[in-house]
Formats: C-alpha cells, structure tokens, sequence
C-alpha cells in the first residue's frame, strides 16, 4: 500500500550540537538532533508552551482551528512541545488497531499542515514513559476532592462513557505532561481551564511538600477563537458526529458542507450572516475582504444558501490542497514518519529524565 519513494523535506536530522548542562528550565539536550532555532540564545529567551491532541478519530476543523494552527504558529515564536495524547486516548478508544491508525494519523496532520519538528518537539505521549511514572508521584500529593471537583469527568460520563479510573484520573496524567516539562505556557480551550488549575494545585502542593520543583504552568485562553460549528450548528465535536474532516475525500466533503444547517429564508431574502452556520465557517479560511463582501451578500438579498455553501466547499478545498499533496507524500514515506516521531521522543525524554530524576531524589526514590 506504501511505497518507498523518498520524502524531500527541509529537515536536517543528523545535525547536533552539545552544550553545556545549564539549568533545568532552560538547558538544551545534550545527546538530541538540535534544529538552529534550538540554540543557547533563544531557548533562554522564549516561553515553553506545551499542548497535546488526542488520536480518538480523524482530525476535523474545529481542531485545526481551534489547536493545530496555534501550535505550529507557536513554533515560530516559543519553544514548542507538542505530543499526541496517546495514554488520554485509551479513555475513549478501546481498539487498538484503530488507535494505531489514529497516532499515525494525527502524525501525518501535524506534519502535513506544517508542523516542523526542527523547531519544536513532538512525540507520542506514550513513547516517553516518564510521564506515567510522574503521575503515580503526583497521584500522591492529589486529594480527592481537587478529582471530584473536575466538571470534564462528569461531563463524559454524562455523554456515555465509562465511569473508570483513568478517566477520573485523566487531570494527574494532564498535569504529569504538564509538569514533566516544565511547561510554563498551556494554551487550552475553556473547557480545559480547569485541568490546569488543578495542575496548578497540584504542582503548588508537591513544591511545598518537597521543596520547590516544578514551574507553574499558566493557562492561555484564545479569546480570538469563537466557538466552531459542525454542521449541525453545534459545537463542533466528534462525540455529536457533525466534524468536516480536514483531509475529507473530496465527494464526502461536499455531501458534508451542503448538509450543513441552515434557516428557512429563501433566496431572495435577506439573511443575517452572524447566525448563519455556513457563514461562521466560511469566515474561518477567508480573508477579512472576503468576510466582508460575503457578508454584504447575505444582507442584501439574492444570496441563496446553497451558493453559499458552494463557495464555502471551494474555499476549504482551496486552502487545503497544498497541505493534502504534502500529507499523501508523508503517507507513501512511512519510515520517516516513524523516525521524526522516534527522535521527537529521544529528545522529548531528554527534557523529562533530568524533572524526574529530580523529583525521584526528593521523594526518597533514589537511594
């Protein structure tokens, strides 16, 4: 089904550089392949950020939206650690065929729409087992009160899923990322909020406990970013089954756009494109000339909803060409898919031996 044809992207990865060990927050790995934008100077100067996507599905565009762009927009400007939630996944995902395909998946997403793991760190969560060992740690210091305090875990179980440890558990794991890193900036939506606030807490009770260990990680909400619609006007989620895939096949893509939910009005009437779902996620790949006039479209009348969608399918197929010609090359090179995602670990357990090493010192695990 792959082919072995060689993927020709700007990615050096047999360049290294060793340093000298500097301190904990701002040391660059020693024995890791080390991008120019790794360098002594910027690692010092720029905000750690750190964000995690589940593969519990295909990727659609609320979380291109909502996540990707931010993070590969971070890669720019901090020092990006970006992982693929693979031990949050299992709360939901009880397939392992299906989780595999999902990891390669996400992988083949990020890659594809221009995540460069020269400029940031990504991995698999679960290839770096150090996270789990820290949860354990923490899960220590965690009462149960801050647990049963957490809105997500009776939310999930509300929309039907298993009432079992890991899910009411999910917060420690998180903080575990979290902290494993010395992560200083979260970016989340606000329905995550309350998962670094307990990170928080709990970093806050382990620095007292044993001494000051952790960074305080802080919570970064994009006010910028309104809620995503699914076609069925909702928020756009996977649990409601109304997600438009970010690489959908072209005939299931235009049989998702022109399903998408619209008023009564007819054509020649005038509309309001602020309450209108195909408006809300045309704006999203427009520019603001673009918006603007298809805005006026709607107010004055003759716009017809189903030309609208049309113009909305053309512009989401547009904007992902390029990144969907990139992704089909990726999947004919799975090899190099699977050796960027091994380095990303090796360098990702490169920033977390030294955390916990400490944190087993100070909790009397080394002896």
């Amino acid at each position: 089904m792959f082919g072995n044809s060689p993927l020709k992207l700007d990615i050096d990865c047999k360049k290294t550089k060793t340093w000298e060990r500097l301190p904990i927050l701002t040391r660059i790995p020693s024995r890791v392949n080390i991008s120019p934008n790794f360098t002594q100077e910027n690692i010092m100067s720029k905000k750690r950020v750190l964000s995690g996507i589940q593969p519990s599905g295909s990727l659609h565009i609320g979380n291109y939206f909502g996540m990707m762009k931010q993070m590969i927009k971070y890669q720019e400007q901090s020092e990006l650690f970006c992982f693929i939630a693979s031990y949050h996944a299992l709360t939901s995902v009880s397939d392992g065929d299906r989780l595999r395909e999902d990891i390669i998946n996400v992988a083949l997403d990020f890659l594809a729409l221009g995540l460069d793991p020269k400029k940031s760190v990504f991995w698999v969560q679960s290839d770096v087992p150090e996270v789990t060992e820290l949860t354990w740690i923490l899960s220590n210091v965690t009462s149960m009160g801050l647990l049963e305090r957490c809105t997500s875990y009776k939310d999930k179980i509300a929309k039907g899923l298993s009432p079992v440890h890991g899910l009411f558990a999910y917060p420690v794991l998180m903080t575990a990322d979290i902290l494993l890193f010395q992560s200083e900036v979260i970016p989340v939506g606000k329905d995550q909020k309350q998962h670094v606030e307990v990170a928080r807490d709990i970093a806050t009770r382990f620095n007292h406990t044993y001494g000051e260990t952790f960074v305080m990680p802080k919570p970064q909400i994009n006010d910028d970013i309104a809620l995503i619609p699914g076609v069925d006007g909702q928020k756009m989620s996977k649990s409601y089954n109304n997600t438009i895939e970010i690489f959908c096949a072209d005939k299931a893509l235009k049989k998702k756009v022109m399903s998408v939910v619209t008023d009564s009005a007819g054509v020649e009437d005038k509309k309001d494109p602020d309450s209108s779902v195909p408006y809300q996620l045309y704006k999203l790949f427009a520019t603001a000339e673009q918006a603007q006039d298809l805005a006026d479209r709607y107010r004055a009348g003759g716009l017809g909803y189903g030309t609208a969608k049309k113009e909305l399918l053309a512009m989401i197929s547009d904007y992902f060409a390029p990144f969907k010609k990139k992704r089909e090359d990726l999947a004919n090179n799975l090899d190099y898919v699977h050796e960027l995602l091994n380095e990303g670990a090796e360098k990702a357990r490169e920033f977390a031996t030294p955390t916990l090493d400490k944190v087993r010192q100070k909790v009397g695990l080394k002896y």
